[in-house]
């Protein structure tokens, strides 16, 4: 008997897999605008403070051990520490560690947090090439632009069915990136995306444990190998992407091509990225910011009798969660993350350890906070009302938080973040000195002169 499906199979769909495949063997060098080639160091420039900063957190001890385990050849640096592995190690402990804090960049639209795979992987090859920043910055450019395409080609719908958007499309980034960095035609760049495409990584069911990271960084090695293997001739379908039975039909009824070809080498999705000011999911980032607001007008959390929250669904979908144990479950809570911004005035790593989720003063006016779903707000606002013990009623409205396309973080404020993981890890010197050359990546020589810097 035939097996229904959700929506038919799109046997007209373009050739996407060889449009993306020209696009990026053939696309100019610095071939965009100098608003693009900013937001291409900023992304970097924020990927490498988060895996740097991470790197002895227990996800990052626990996936170096089984790397280790494998005895593999030095050839490219875990990042923020002394550890040399080979390419696919060193692009999934990467990966991993950028992501452990979920303080990495965010492709809003999409909610894709880019780097972590395609960064990864291009600088874990990169590095073992000797490869120029120019050539890093150009892959890292054109591999985010892949990932997040195939994402708007398939989001919410892809995202709703349990997949984790990073993960699930990072691979063909990754793959993309490192393509672009070896040099390999339009034809062996198909097959890498060909070979990516059947290595999807990662279920939101994973969320608040140590599997989550693992997608940006299982992501980053499949990509690389997926590239490597191209480099080879080994082979794949020519219509990985689009075929009825190919990734994008196989894993959304959303099949939006358009995405994909609409200006295509003109608009760059790297230009729609945006930092975290807080080191959790993005949809709590504006409940917190209304926690800090209401600090900054002198509310404290003894005058607090419950704080009311107005929120999109989704909000409570991704972050519900009312009681966390543990730092990582901390991240997925917005009841903890009102009460870190009222509490701290921020919501760093710090914030979501495992001793202040579990604090009783934090856990008290946790208890405090009630949230309430209204499909009428956006997805990115907040309603948020302090009622205080004497009867007062304070309340604030963000519609764009800190950290968002419309009120992004500052180079400034960018280099705070840096310095607040990364110092504590290898040194206020070297932490000055990596700035300063990421600063100056796209005319760097040698790309080894900043991983060097990087090993503590």
């Amino acid at each position: 008997m035939a097996r229904n499906t959700h929506v038919p199979a799109d046997t007209s769909a373009p050739p996407v897999t060889a449009i993306l495949a020209r696009f990026v063997s053939g696309h100019a060098s610095r071939g965009w605008s100098d608003a693009v080639e900013r937001e291409a160091h900023r992304t970097f420039y924020n990927w490498l403070g988060c895996a740097i900063g991470a790197v002895y957190h227990e996800a990052a001890t626990a996936a170096l051990g089984a790397v280790r385990l494998l005895q593999p050849p030095p050839q490219a640096t875990v990042l923020g520490s002394r550890e040399k592995v080979d390419m696919a190690s060193a692009a999934l402990v990467n990966g991993i560690t950028s992501h452990t804090f979920d303080f990495d960049d965010t492709h809003l639209k999409t909610i894709i947090h880019p780097a972590g795979p395609v960064a990864s992987a291009v600088l874990a090859l990169a590095e073992h090439r000797g490869a120029s920043g120019r050539a890093v910055i150009d892959s890292l450019v054109l591999g985010i632009d892949v990932a997040c395409r195939v994402g708007n080609t398939m989001y919410p719908d892809h995202y709703d069915r349990g997949w984790h958007i990073t993960g699930s499309t990072g691979m063909l980034g990754a793959a993309a990136g490192c393509a672009r960095l070896l040099g390999l035609d339009e034809k062996k760049t198909a097959m890498a995306l060909g070979i990516a495409a059947s290595q999807p990584v990662g279920f939101r069911e994973q969320f608040g444990t140590m599997t989550k990271p693992f997608h940006p960084g299982g992501a980053a090695r499949a990509g690389l190998m997926s590239a490597l293997l191209a480099s080879q001739g080994f082979t794949a379908s020519e219509r990985a992407l689009e075929a009825p039975r190919g990734f994008v039909q196989v894993a959304s009824d959303k099949r939006a091509w358009n995405e994909v070809t609409d200006e295509l080498g003109e608009r760059f999705e790297i230009s729609f990225n945006t930092y975290k000011p807080f080191a959790c999911g993005i949809v709590i980032h504006p409940s917190i910011d209304a926690c800090v607001r209401l600090r900054e007008q002198g509310i404290t959390a003894e005058q607090v009798e419950r704080i009311e929250l107005r929120v999109h669904s989704l909000v409570l979908e991704l972050t519900g969660k009312k009681e966390p144990k543990d730092g990582l479950q901390g991240k997925f809570s917005v009841y903890h993350g009102c009460a870190a911004g009222l509490l701290f005035g921020r919501a760093g790593e710090e914030e979501f350890s495992d001793a202040v989720v579990n604090d009783p003063r934090v856990v008290a006016l946790r208890n405090k906070v009630q949230a309430t779903v209204d499909d009428s707000i956006d997805e990115a606002a907040v309603r948020v009302a302090a009622v205080l013990t004497d009867g007062r009623r304070v309340e604030v409205c963000v519609d764009h938080a800190i950290g968002s396309l419309e009120n992004p973080l500052t180079d400034a404020q960018l280099e705070a973040k840096f310095a607040s993981l990364v110092v504590p890890v290898i040194g206020q010197g070297h932490a000055d000195e990596i700035t300063q050359h990421c600063r100056a990546l796209a005319s760097m020589p040698d790309i080894r002169t900043l991983t060097a810097l990087c090993a503590a």
